[in-house]
């Protein structure tokens, strides 16, 4: 079962920028400015992504020199896959459960 903190994750990642920046740490470790780069966002408006990203737990930092580069948290991701995967096996177990009308 979700618990509130799984579907506070959902929301977090229901962004499409976010995500977009999950799957593109998902690949390699970046700064903000790789980052800017890649999905053209204004830094400013990144940087507001990447710290929503990083209060949930999804990606953590990594400071060399005057940049910071993020990486995605792997098991944040996996943990949350493997409850849809649960989910996915209760639906199919359910298939031919139907509740009664009263």
């Amino acid at each position: 079962m979700m618990t509130s903190v799984d579907a506070d994750l959902i929301r977090v990642l229901a962004d499409p920028l976010r995500l977009r920046i999950v799957a593109l740490l998902a690949r390699e470790t970046l700064c903000t400015t790789h980052l800017v780069e890649e999905t053209g966002a204004r830094q400013t408006n990144l940087s507001n992504h990447l710290r929503v990203l990083r209060e949930a737990g999804v990606v953590e930092t990594e400071p060399c020199g005057r940049y910071t580069y993020y990486k995605l948290r792997p098991d944040v991701i996996a943990r949350l896959a493997g409850q849809f995967t649960d989910l996915a096996e209760s639906a199919r177990n359910a298939a031919d459960n139907k509740r009664a009308c009263p």
